[in-house]
């Protein structure tokens, strides 16, 4: 299915108080619930059915599942029992550890987990079967709602469970986050940050370990201490080694949280400790500072219980920092605000949306390497106008974000690998063709180009204009996106889109030569042989001259003209409304096309007789019209073939069609002025 192009023009952050419902009834969580009261049912979610498509798309399930409500497992089910926290989240049979990472850092906040979990749900006497959390997605929250019933197998939970076994908040949003992601087999493998963004609508930065900044404890210490959500990973060098176990009892390839971070007094001096979360509720680190190590033992009982330190096989434990850094690999940090976790300055920052889309021939020109088609890209204009407080640069982040991939992985979609470059503006507006990027380098890009839904990096630069360009690494790769600025001053942005404007000659009149060319003589006498004795083409006439003399013409590629194409011809030329073409009208189109042939020779680079479509822009801006994206998007779509090439007939064809529409709007244009001067004149 092509994606549609989508406005990218800057918006405001989306706030969490306005979340939008998403059931498909247009009901929202309490009309569903009050409705289910007063018919005293149960909720059932049609949108979400309990049945195996629910489950998985790709294979059945491996064991018989049975659908159960919390009230059919066990005598006493509880929303929340003793305030929902990190032990309320133990792995089940999905490998979904990057969520559940997520929503064990989501505990450690209680404001933060109050907006995705509202807490005023409950198995009492208001019970419907119905239950929602809050989600945000691509600078929207969204309400989603579900009924309660749950897969087990032999009466227990199959996938996320609490280790009490009966409460049921975090199995329950386990399954509205597989809803609002297609399936629970959807939720297979990713990366903590992605949950934790739609937790908080915040943004992530990653870092890597070994390559970390000399003040990543301090940097890790301010990012929990502000509440942001935290993660940790140890990296595989083969899919064989994802979930191996390391001899001190480490997995690779798999998600844990980091909940704490404190320095303990040990035997006279400080000690700098992490502390660390698995979410399958069990394996632990068995090193220094692991539960039953003996440093615990010079720990003083106080301080013991001010970290909460305790020997229990609960999948938390502590490990040395430095053992920290020795072992993991990679860490995502989630900023509830991107403030600057590198001073002590809590910033108030200004932030800028844009939604867009790489659509396959049009606006998908992959990255720098493809310099053919990168330029056509969407481009947005970035204004740094103020400097940072006692700075000379001006700080913000910028974060591309590829939009429902996990969605669609029922369609067989996987993760794009995406990036972004960052150029000095040459001050002039309008989109930036080929020639600009093929002689000036970037200023900044991200990272690197990752299979990730977001990439994100952190910039200083001088005031400025500057463009940024978002991109999939290989061209003709089809995918929405979201592009989030995070700014520390105000920052504008816009697109740069093309206005659609109309800039044709004037018509052609062409003056009979003294002399009539060789190629000139046969052309009459081909239109007499044809037009007969009213010397006139109809359009079943036109249809076999122009057939005749385009499949003649050298180095370009032509099927064939239809029957309706021609009709448009005579509707474009014919000045006396016969119907009819005339021979002076004819030569009048005839000097028209040859001007579209040049053209379309012009643009054809590789003369192949046939032309790219990312250079379809081009040759419609030399012919006269300059589109936005939105429409040649749809021209692409409409004449461009699986290659993304378009012939001259499909070229002549939108040509036609263009001139005709923009005669139609030129003369609705002068009737509205026409009006308009005659209501003024009364």
């Amino acid at each position: 299915m092509p994606y549609l192009y989508q406005d990218s023009k800057p918006r405001p952050a989306a706030r969490p108080g306005g979340a939008r419902a998403t059931h498909s009834s247009g009901k929202g969580y309490e009309e569903l619930k009050q409705e289910c009261l007063r018919r005293s049912v149960l909720f059932e979610d049609s949108d979400f059915p309990a049945c195996n498509s629910s489950l998985f798309f790709s294979e059945n399930p491996p064991i018989p599942f049975v659908w159960k409500r919390p009230g059919d497992i066990v005598k006493d089910p509880k929303f929340i029992l003793g305030g929902a926290t990190r032990t309320d989240i133990c792995q089940g049979d999905l490998g979904d550890c990057w969520l559940l990472a997520a929503v064990a850092s989501l505990t450690l906040n209680e404001k933060t987990l109050a907006r995705v979990v509202p807490l005023d749900q409950n198995f009492g006497p208001d019970y419907a079967g119905i239950f929602h959390f809050q989600f945000w997605q691509h600078n929207e929250w969204l309400d989603v709602v579900i009924d309660d019933r749950l897969p087990t197998f032999k009466g227990r939970l199959v996938f996320l469970h609490s280790a009490e076994l009966n409460e049921f908040w975090s199995a329950l949003l386990e399954k509205a986050y597989a809803k609002l992601n297609g399936s629970y087999e959807s939720l297979k493998g990713g990366s903590t940050i992605e949950a934790m963004e739609d937790f908080t609508g915040g943004i992530g930065e990653m870092y890597d370990v070994k390559a970390a900044p000399d003040n990543f404890y301090e940097i890790l210490e301010k990012a929990l201490k502000r509440c942001s959500m935290v993660g940790c990973s140890i990296d595989t060098s083969s899919a064989a080694e994802s979930e191996a176990r390391t001899p001190f009892g480490l997995v690779k390839g798999h998600a844990y949280s980091v909940t704490g971070i404190e320095e303990v007094s040990y035997r006279g001096r400080q000690v700098q400790l992490i502390r660390i979360r698995n979410p399958w509720g069990q394996v632990e680190w068995n090193g220094p500072w692991s539960d039953n190590s003996p440093e615990w033992r010079s720990v003083s009982p106080s301080e013991q219980r001010r970290l909460s330190q305790a020997a229990r096989d609960d999948g938390e434990f502590w490990m040395k920092f430095e053992d920290f850094k020795v072992h993991f690999d990679k860490v995502e940090i989630c900023n509830l605000t991107p403030d600057a976790l590198e001073d002590n300055t809590a910033h108030k920052w200004e932030v800028t949306i844009h939604q867009g889309s790489w659509v396959r021939g049009a606006t998908a020109g992959g990255c720098r390497n493809f310099l053919e088609t990168f330029w056509t890209n969407p481009q947005i204009k970035l204004h740094l106008t103020e400097k940072d407080d006692g700075q000379d640069d001006c700080t913000f982040i910028a974060a591309l974000m590829q939009k429902g991939r996990r969605k669609l992985k029922k369609l067989g979609a996987e993760m794009l690998t995406i990036g972004y470059s960052i150029y000095e503006s040459p001050g002039r507006d309008g989109h930036l063709g080929k020639d600009f990027f093929r002689y000036h380098p970037s200023k900044a890009r991200s990272k690197t180009y990752i299979n990730l839904r977001e990439v994100s990096h952190r910039f200083k630069l001088p005031p400025g204009d500057y463009i940024l360009i978002p991109t999939t690494f290989e061209p003709h790769q089809e995918a929405d996106f979201c592009l989030r600025i995070f700014s520390e001053k105000k920052a504008i942005t816009e697109d740069l889109d093309e206005n659609v404007a109309i800039d044709l000659p004037e018509p052609l009149h062409p003056t009979p030569s003294p002399q009539e060319t060789e190629d000139e003589k046969q052309f009459r006498a081909l239109f007499e042989q044809i037009s007969g004795k009213d010397m006139e083409l109809s359009a079943e006439e036109l249809e076999y001259v122009l057939n005749a003399v385009l499949k003649k013409t050298k180095n370009i590629k032509f099927k064939n003209l239809s029957l309706i194409s021609c009709r448009n011809i005579i509707s474009l030329m014919d000045t006396s409304g016969n119907g009819k073409l005339e021979f002076s009208e004819f030569k009048v189109f005839w000097e028209k096309m040859k001007k579209w042939i040049s053209i379309f020779l012009q643009f054809d680079f590789d003369k192949s007789g046939s032309m790219s479509s990312y250079e379809l822009r081009g040759a419609l801006k030399a012919a006269g019209y300059q589109l936005n994206n939105y429409l040649l998007q749809l021209i692409v779509l409409r004449y461009s073939d699986e290659q993304f090439q378009i012939e001259f007939d499909d070229f002549l064809n939108c040509l036609i069609r263009l001139e005709n529409a923009s005669r139609v709007f030129q003369a609705l244009s002068a009737k509205n002025k026409e009006f308009i001067n005659l209501n003024i004149g009364e």
